[in-house]
Protein backbone atom coordinates (compact mmCIF):
# COMPACT_ATOMS: atom_id res chain seq x y z
CA UNK A 1 0.00 0.00 0.00
CA UNK A 2 2.72 2.65 0.74
CA UNK A 3 3.81 2.20 -3.06
CA UNK A 4 0.88 4.25 -3.84
CA UNK A 5 2.03 7.14 -1.79
CA UNK A 6 4.49 7.84 -4.38
CA UNK A 7 1.85 7.84 -7.52
CA UNK A 8 1.58 10.73 -9.67
CA UNK A 9 -0.93 12.06 -12.42
CA UNK A 10 -0.30 13.89 -15.27
CA UNK A 11 -2.06 14.93 -18.24
CA UNK A 12 0.07 15.73 -21.26
CA UNK A 13 -1.05 17.41 -24.24
CA UNK A 14 0.23 15.75 -27.28
CA UNK A 15 0.04 17.49 -30.88
CA UNK A 16 0.65 15.42 -34.26
CA UNK A 17 -2.11 12.49 -33.09
CA UNK A 18 -4.53 11.61 -35.95
CA UNK A 19 -5.76 8.60 -35.65
CA UNK A 20 -5.94 5.18 -33.19
CA UNK A 21 -2.87 3.73 -33.97
CA UNK A 22 -1.39 7.13 -32.88
CA UNK A 23 -2.36 6.33 -29.10
CA UNK A 24 -0.98 3.07 -29.94
CA UNK A 25 2.46 3.97 -30.65
CA UNK A 26 2.49 6.54 -27.75
CA UNK A 27 0.65 4.11 -24.82
CA UNK A 28 3.11 1.29 -25.71
CA UNK A 29 6.28 4.02 -25.93
CA UNK A 30 5.49 5.73 -22.31
CA UNK A 31 4.78 2.08 -20.91
CA UNK A 32 8.73 1.01 -21.89
CA UNK A 33 9.46 3.19 -19.24
CA UNK A 34 9.97 1.61 -15.45
CA UNK A 35 7.79 3.21 -12.86
CA UNK A 36 4.49 3.98 -15.17
CA UNK A 37 1.62 2.23 -13.99
CA UNK A 38 -1.33 3.32 -16.39
CA UNK A 39 -1.89 5.14 -19.84
CA UNK A 40 -4.74 5.92 -21.28
CA UNK A 41 -4.32 8.16 -24.70
CA UNK A 42 -7.27 10.16 -26.52
CA UNK A 43 -6.39 10.97 -30.03
CA UNK A 44 -9.66 13.12 -30.22
CA UNK A 45 -8.67 15.37 -27.36
CA UNK A 46 -5.05 15.29 -27.97
CA UNK A 47 -4.28 14.21 -24.36
CA UNK A 48 -2.13 11.77 -23.12
CA UNK A 49 -3.12 10.67 -19.22
CA UNK A 50 -0.28 8.84 -16.90
CA UNK A 51 -0.31 7.24 -13.48
CA UNK A 52 3.36 6.82 -12.40
CA UNK A 53 5.54 6.25 -9.62
CA UNK A 54 7.27 9.73 -9.14
CA UNK A 55 10.30 8.29 -7.50
CA UNK A 56 11.30 6.14 -10.37
CA UNK A 57 9.75 7.93 -13.71
CA UNK A 58 9.84 12.24 -14.16
CA UNK A 59 7.26 13.91 -16.13
CA UNK A 60 10.41 14.83 -18.59
CA UNK A 61 10.81 11.55 -18.76
CA UNK A 62 7.46 10.79 -20.21
CA UNK A 63 7.06 13.75 -22.33
CA UNK A 64 10.23 12.80 -23.90
CA UNK A 65 8.94 9.32 -24.42
CA UNK A 66 6.48 10.70 -26.51
CA UNK A 67 8.19 12.78 -28.62
CA UNK A 68 10.62 9.96 -29.49
CA UNK A 69 7.75 8.12 -30.61
CA UNK A 70 7.22 10.77 -33.06
CA UNK A 71 4.80 13.60 -31.73
CA UNK A 72 5.24 17.05 -29.77
CA UNK A 73 4.38 17.30 -26.59
CA UNK A 74 2.45 20.64 -25.58
CA UNK A 75 2.50 20.86 -22.08
CA UNK A 76 1.06 18.94 -18.82
CA UNK A 77 -1.18 19.32 -16.12
CA UNK A 78 0.00 17.26 -12.80
CA UNK A 79 -1.71 16.11 -9.58
CA UNK A 80 -1.35 13.75 -6.75
CA UNK A 81 -2.82 10.49 -6.47
CA UNK A 82 -4.79 10.37 -3.48
CA UNK A 83 -4.08 7.55 -0.99
CA UNK A 84 -7.23 4.88 -0.86
CA UNK A 85 -8.19 4.23 2.57
CA UNK A 86 -9.48 0.74 3.51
Amino acid sequence: MSEVNHDQFVVIRVDGMHCHKCEQRIVSAVKSLDGVREVEVDFASGQASVLFDRDRVTVGQLMRAIEEAGYATNGFTQGQSEPVDG
